[in-house]
């Protein structure tokens, strides 16, 4: 197992393991720490079923199951397919591209630890791969934050909001998309996090807020809180704290939720084929149902 930074903001390749077989705990315990201290992990050259991509996640954690049952593995719920591919006129999979900037499920009461994508089909126009992935590392945003921004957001909290993302999509041209439902409201409350975050992996603070999710600061005025956020949200995607990355069919990336906020790219047309089957592991191993620490290691 070698493990190769970048040499940018995020990211780094482990080189040297077949996630298709059995993995120790030692092994499991490394990739672990080396998520806190990079961010994002690619394994390249992998070749998975379905059902070894689940068993691959499952040691992180418990594996979320996703509301819809319409893009999912065939008998594998925990595994859900990412496309833009029409067979029959119907879409074999829920396109992901163009959310913007977010931290996956920040709009839930048990956030996300990490997220394991697996890539069987990348788009290209003229050699060129399409459908990238950027990340912003939220370690540094915290970091250079100035000395004063810091002291103002210590223990604040903000509210995050699965409906602010879902509008947004309605709104944008030749949606389909409804509004949600007063059903679906009731299903995905908003809910509270932090706007600092001490990370559960490296203990150092991180900047938890997003454009996609976070809509208020509650200790603030609206006006105040509207202010505060746009900062912060310009603050957290300056290019020094990005990293994007290039897909390659039989890349396996994971990231963790905590100490990064990602965006994917939608530049690619329907007739550019893409297929990516993706788990995601929850916090909790770290955190209690009240949002607690756990002890992990």
């Amino acid at each position: 197992m070698n493990i190769i930074p970048t040499g940018e903001g995020l990211g780094a390749t482990i080189d040297g393991l077949d996630l298709a077989a059995p993995i120790a705990e030692s092994e499991v315990d490394a990739i672990t720490r080396a998520l806190g201290e990079y961010g994002v992990i690619r394994f390249p050259r992998q070749q998975l079923s379905g059902g070894a991509l689940r068993d691959f996640s499952a040691r992180f954690g418990e594996l979320e199951v996703h509301v819809s049952n319409v893009y999912q593995e065939p008998d594998i719920p925990e595994v859900m397919i990412l496309s833009n591919i029409v067979e029959n006129g119907k879409p074999i999979g829920l396109a992901d591209a163009g959310q913007d900037w977010h931290t996956d499920m920040s709009y839930a009461r048990m956030i996300a630890f990490a997220n394991v994508l697996y890539a069987v089909k990348v788009p290209r126009r003229d050699g060129v791969v399409l459908g990238n992935t950027e990340f912003s590392n939220m370690h540094a945003a915290y970091d250079d934050l100035p000395a004063d921004v810091k002291a103002r957001i210590d223990g604040l909290t903000a509210t995050h909001d699965f409906d602010k993302f879902w509008s947004m999509m309605v709104k944008r041209p030749g949606s389909k998309r409804a509004p949600l439902s007063e059903a679906q409201r009731q299903a995905r409350p908003p809910v509270t996090h932090p706007v600092v975050l001490a990370h559960p992996i490296t203990g150092r603070n991180v900047l938890y807020a997003n454009p996609g999710y976070t809509v208020k600061i509650n200790e603030l005025p609206q006006a105040e809180s509207d202010e505060l956020l746009d900062y912060l949200f310009a603050h957290q995607l300056q290019p020094k704290y990005r990293y994007v990355h290039r897909w390659q069919e039989g890349d396996v990336l994971m990231w963790e939720n905590f100490g990064t906020i990602h965006n994917a790219i939608a530049d690619y047309r329907p007739d550019e084929p893409r297929l990516v089957k993706r788990c995601q592991v929850m916090a909790t191993r770290f955190f209690d149902e009240n949002g607690a620490p756990r002890a992990w290691q």
